[in-house]
């Protein structure tokens, strides 16, 4: 079963939201649905013109951005990338004035592994120029390595006093980070680094600057709420009947979700200490490829990755399906996971910036979701659409073999956010097919599936005597 997220009307009000001006946060109170929230089947709505839009408009429904429209000077970290990339010429696109500043990182992980995007990438500079000429907006580039040069970075946040940062500078791929001891070094020390020097730069740059962090739902767990996941904080029941709202627990499946539970805990003591402005946005799986704006042009085209490492489940799929390969669910499939297609992302990214709490507020956290489903029923769905055939195989991942996942997304949706749901989405999945089909003769099918297990025992399992450090067998 997919359960619709899309339907949750959500209970309660939503604070920490701002009116007024870039840089002025006066407080202002959504209103309370009373409603309980749905789970069901959602209708289907056909979307086949989507991706022939040159501009993205939102739908007639949505509100005015609650800081009145104003733009901003907004620094996206990691804005080269897979998520980074689409949301920065969506904010260009707005009318806010755009940095990039980007390490490469993910594109010396390409060397690294052997493997590249699918879709062909044209460099950041080239990105950018395109971007200009065929909209006449500018989005500057820097290359920087925040998590190295932490003097030059809070000089760049004093010379430039930017009103936003949008942190993506992140090693983002739970395999890569379980791949080896390198790979897991290298997960702490470059996003711990990375979050921990915006955070400290902010601070002693003296700008007042709003931090819009993309998280990840796996600092939640899977299956141990017992109920639905609120968005970040719960209200507890302490010995002496005292009641207080906590963060939520955190329940990391990897190294790589390790380090967003860790960076939740730096974004809690710098808004207590130094009363910075934090969002802490917990994502879902992204799915898709382009977004009205990246398919404007094929310089503009957002990365695709489809190996074992960096692959999402659903693009990976749809990639396999394509090429002819089997879909490879690991285990039973039974894992319940968040999904958001790419065009939310950015939508999401957007409505964060324009919404920041004020100095001295808790730490603002929003489930970024659209919905959730069961690997196997994604897995079943792109085969009906594609004729493909299912394979499942040991899970390299140390994890429940099946789970709920039930997630509360009320703030976005009471922000305007109409997600698009992957029921009523077979023109977009039917557009990431026609891209990797398109793009096929690129695929190295042996990166297709991931060779990064979470522990010996997870190797042993899989039959790879290799990785399982045991001798092979003559």
């Amino acid at each position: 079963m997919i359960y619709a997220l899309g339907l949750f009307l959500g209970i309660g009000a939503v604070s920490g939201y701002s009116v007024g001006t870039a840089r002025v946060a006066n407080r202002a109170h959504v209103a309370t649905c009373a409603a309980h929230p749905t789970v069901g089947t959602v209708a289907v709505r056909a979307q086949p013109a989507f991706m022939q839009a040159t501009a993205e408009a939102p739908p007639a429904h949505h509100s005015a951005s609650s800081d009145g429209g104003a733009k901003k000077k907004i620094i996206v970290l990691g804005g080269d990338g897979f998520c980074g990339w689409p949301s920065a010429v969506h904010l260009s696109d707005k009318g806010h004035e755009v940095i990039i500043i980007d390490n490469l990182s993910r594109r010396k992980i390409d060397v690294e592994l052997g493997c590249s995007s699918l879709t062909p990438i044209v460099s950041p500079e080239e990105r950018v120029a395109t971007w200009h000429e065929l909209t006449g907006k500018t989005i500057r580039y820097e290359y920087m390595d925040i998590a190295q040069e932490y003097d030059r970075f809070t000089q760049f946040l004093k010379d430039e006093e930017p009103d936003t940062i949008v942190h993506f500078a992140e090693q983002r791929a739970a395999p890569y980070s379980m791949r080896n001891a390198a790979c897991k070094r290298y997960t702490i020390e470059n996003n711990l680094g990375a979050t921990h020097n915006v955070l400290c730069g902010i601070v002693e740059s003296g700008v007042d600057i709003h931090l819009v962090h993309l998280g990840t739902m796996g600092v939640y767990g899977y299956g141990n709420s017992g109920g639905e996941i609120p968005e970040g904080y719960i209200d507890v029941i302490l010995p002496g009947d005292r009641k207080k709202k906590i963060l939520h627990p955190a329940y990391p499946g990897s190294i790589y979700h390790t380090t967003k539970c860790l960076d939740a805990l730096l974004f809690q003591f710098y808004a207590k200490n130094d009363q910075l402005r934090l969002t802490d946005l917990h994502q879902g799986i992204v799915w898709g490829t382009n977004t009205p704006l990246t398919a404007m042009d094929p310089r503009l085209t957002n990365r695709f990755d489809y190996d074992g490492e960096y692959g999402t489940v659903l693009n990976r799929f749809l990639m396999q399906a394509a090429c002819g390969i089997p879909l490879t669910v690991y285990g039973t499939g039974g894992q319940t996971r968040a999904f958001i297609h790419i065009t939310d992302t950015c939508r999401c990214i957007e409505l964060a910036c324009t919404n920041p709490p004020e100095a001295g507020q808790p730490v603002e956290i929003l489930n970024q979701v659209a919905e959730t489903a069961r690997v196997r029923d994604v897995a079943e769905m792109v085969a009906k659409l594609n004729g493909a055939e299912v394979s499942y195989v040991s899970n390299p991942r140390q994890e429940d073999a099946e789970n709920e996942l039930v997630v509360a997304n009320n703030k976005f949706k009471l922000l305007g956010l109409d997600p698009i749901l992957l029921e009523s989405a077979e023109g977009l999945l039917t557009e990431v097919h026609e891209i990797a089909s398109k793009f096929a003769d690129r695929c190295d099918q042996n990166k297709v599936v991931s060779k990064s297990y979470w522990n010996k025992n997870r190797a042993v399992a899989a039959g790879d005597a290799a990785a399982a450090g045991t001798p092979v067998a003559k």
